[in-house]
């Protein structure tokens, strides 16, 4: 069983069963697709040279084999290697890497209607400031809980097709679960508390459908595991029902920057390394609000009182430490945490979805978690 304590081996899950959705990295044509994941967002340029990579290596390391030469159980994976290789090229030596750091790319990104597959349904809601949509199974939807899930972007990106094919894994590995995503408003026009007060209305509208505290499981990503935990905060101290338990991948807890990754992992990370002039240095969310404020970077808040987390990071990742420190603080203060560092793997590499070892273990180590914390009830 999964245990909520010390630092996770994913090699673990890897013969979880995972079910029948099985969304793709790579583009379908130049106009865009429906499951944009890490190198189906930059084009079919980089999906071929990914192919031709992944090829090549796949070449060698059987050459190497073949000739009796030692060849080590690899910490990290051929497809783990090279997407790490490709994404550091993609924003150290292309053009287009400024942008991509900077969240520049993210915010003027233009993608076509998401394209629903047919295991799902969706609605579409109306908050007034803001949309949602909600995805659920076509056949036997599973009406014991709901995950709410926010999206990353650096509180600078709203959200993308790849985040309904994130809510699509969510559901599979909840065994059909609905997911709630909202589209939540995002600087610089509209700098905090607009995330949160969203976050927080979201929340309120799945309590006014019926559905419990107990029965709402919050998941996020990079900026979105972070407002996961300001939400849960936020509930806490207006004595309002907690969630059932917190799936955080990558969560951006620190807006100062102030961990000791932000240094060591400085010249590794291929999305935010080598400059300060990323969206996790320079970003308006906070605006003239102290970044310290546990509503903006919950690192700095007090979890006692949460309920189970599960926090997921990359080796390499410059906000390592905003996941290992918060998992830290919130162990010690009794909260039951599950910390995943996945060794060689970059910020929110999940969007990976199941098609390279390291992504596929951790939406695997996911459904395990939803498990262990129904079982616990």
């Amino acid at each position: 069983m999964i245990g909520f304590h010390g630092i996770g081996n994913s090699h673990m899950f890897e013969d979880e069963e995972m079910g029948n959705y099985h969304p793709e990295i790579e583009n379908g044509d130049s106009n865009g697709d429906n499951e944009t994941g890490i190198i189906g967002a930059l084009g079919n340029k980089l999906e071929k040279t990914f192919k031709n990579s992944l090829s090549a290596m796949k070449s060698e390391h059987a050459e190497k084999a073949h000739s009796n030469a030692a060849v080590a159980d690899e910490e990290v994976s051929i497809q783990g290697k090279i997407l790490a290789n490709l994404m550091g090229h993609i924003t150290n030596d292309l053009a287009i890497g400024k942008k991509i750091k900077s969240g520049e790319l993210r915010k003027r990104m233009k993608e076509p209607a998401w394209l629903v597959p047919d295991c799902f349904v969706t609605e579409d809601i109306d908050m007034g400031g803001f949309t949602m949509k909600l995805l659920s199974s076509k056949e036997n939807p599973n009406t014991e809980r709901v995950i709410l899930q926010l999206h990353g972007g650096g509180y600078m990106g709203a959200v993308r097709n790849a985040y309904y094919v994130f809510a699509g894994l969510y559901n599979e590995v909840s065994e059909g679960c609905s997911v709630l995503t909202p589209d939540y408003r995002v600087a610089p026009e509209h700098p905090y508390p607009a995330a949160l007060e969203d976050a927080i209305d979201c929340y309120k509208w799945l309590l006014s459908q019926g559905w419990f505290g107990s029965q709402i499981v919050l998941a996020g990503d990079s900026a979105g595991g972070g407002l996961a935990m300001c939400l849960t905060m936020y509930l806490r101290d207006h004595d309002m029902p907690l969630p059932a338990g917190i799936v955080a991948m990558s969560p951006w807890t620190d807006l100062t920057a102030g961990g000791e990754s932000y240094e060591t992992n400085y010249e590794k990370d291929p999305l935010f390394g080598n400059t300060r002039d990323s969206l996790i240095y320079v970003n308006d969310y906070p605006g003239d609000h102290d970044k310290m404020d546990p509503y903006i970077s919950p690192l700095f808040g007090d979890f006692r009182g949460f309920p189970p987390m599960l926090i997921q990071a990359g080796s390499i990742e410059m906000l390592l430490s905003d996941s290992v420190d918060a998992a830290a603080k919130a162990r010690n203060q009794g909260v039951k945490v599950r910390l995943s560092v996945y060794e060689g793997m970059f910020h929110v590499f999940q969007m990976g979805y199941l098609n390279f070892p390291e992504s596929k273990r951790a939406w695997a180590e996911v459904k395990r978690f939803l498990k262990v914390i129904k079982e616990e009830e």
